[in-house]
């Protein structure tokens, strides 16, 4: 009987705060030299590169994609190279190369290659004022007002043409704010919600971008994890929806993470200074409607904002330890 083939995974984008921990789990599920993590040109951590193959790529010029593709006969993608809200504002034509050019080119390659499955992640940030902001609909207008949010919608909207018309199988979520206790976030809207607990454990106090009342869809990375592993696990058959799914875990305005925070460090001060990046924050959602994602691949997050809390102060905190010693 034949063997079964290896499956080989490329990750793009994987020095970035998704990407990297994504690269770490994928390596345990699969086997180290199994899963091929790249990035542009940040210096990859110790983590990245003493744990499996490590390569530059540059997904804006397709030759650099497709040699790495090539040398280890990759089949499978999880393309989480992003150019990123703010970032995305002062740099917007870059946003526009990285996020809709660069993917053509993945989803192009992937297509000519046959490859069994992509992943192209979307964003809260696909939203604009015009869409409801309480329990935001899987099925909504979608008009943003930020380049990333452009490129969010038009990723979608050409992912699920590649699947439909070339019958390539895309898969992708929404992404909220995402919290880790792991790696830093690299220029978006929602970057506070990480900042403010790295300055709560050193400095016991932080000022914060937008205003106390701002409540936006957030999740902690073990849950963005699972999500991105389950949804690409997932039956076909059973999913109507592909490169769009709303994804949810919790809600919560600055103002009730700082009193969270309270609870476990009672000294922590948080005042506020709101900057350009409210008006963003603005035009996002307050809570989301993920039943999609539940009735489609049994979505399901395991945090919420007190559990996330305790283990993100303890965690961090042991890390912060460590390395003042």
């Amino acid at each position: 009987m034949a063997q079964k083939k290896t499956k080989k995974i490329l990750i793009t984008g994987a020095v970035g705060q998704i990407g990297s921990e994504l690269t770490t789990e994928l390596r345990k599920k699969y086997g180290n030299d199994n899963v091929i993590a790249t990035g542009r040109k940040t210096q990859p951590s110790d983590t990245l590169l003493n744990s499996g193959p490590f390569e530059f790529i540059d997904i804006t010029k397709r030759e650099t994609v497709e040699k790495i593709i090539d040398q280890y006969d990759i089949d499978t993608i999880y393309n989480m190279s992003a150019i990123l809200s703010v970032v995305g504002e002062q740099k917007p034509m870059i946003c526009w190369d990285v996020n809709i050019n660069g993917l053509y080119n993945i989803l192009e390659i992937a297509r000519e290659k046959e490859m069994t499955r992509i992943f192209v992640p979307s964003s809260i940030a696909a939203f604009g004022p015009e869409t409801p902001r309480e329990n935001t609909p899987q099925e909504t207008v979608l008009k943003p007002k930020t380049m990333y949010g452009v490129t969010k919608v038009a990723g979608e909207l050409l992912s699920d043409y590649y699947c439909k018309r070339f019958n390539l199988d895309v898969r992708g979520v929404r992404y909220p704010g995402i919290i880790s206790s792991e790696t830093l976030p690299g220029g978006g809207t929602t970057d506070y919600a990480v900042a403010i607990f790295y300055e709560a454990i050193k400095n016991k106090k932080y000022t914060c971008f937008v205003k106390k009342d701002t409540v936006l869809p957030m999740m902690y990375m073990p849950d963005c994890l699972k999500a991105t592993l389950d949804v690409m696990e997932a039956d076909f058959s059973k999913l109507k929806h592909h490169c769009d799914f709303n994804l949810a875990s919790m809600s919560f305005s600055v103002g009730e993470l700082t009193a969270e925070i309270q609870k476990h460090i009672p000294e922590f001060k948080c005042d506020y200074k709101p900057d350009f990046r409210q008006a963003i924050a603005d035009s996002w959602p307050k809570s989301i409607d993920d039943s999609a994602a539940r009735k489609e691949w049994g979505w399901k997050p395991s945090y919420n904002l007190q559990t996330m809390t305790k283990d993100m102060i303890e965690k961090l905190g042991e890390r912060l330890q460590k390395v003042t010693l």
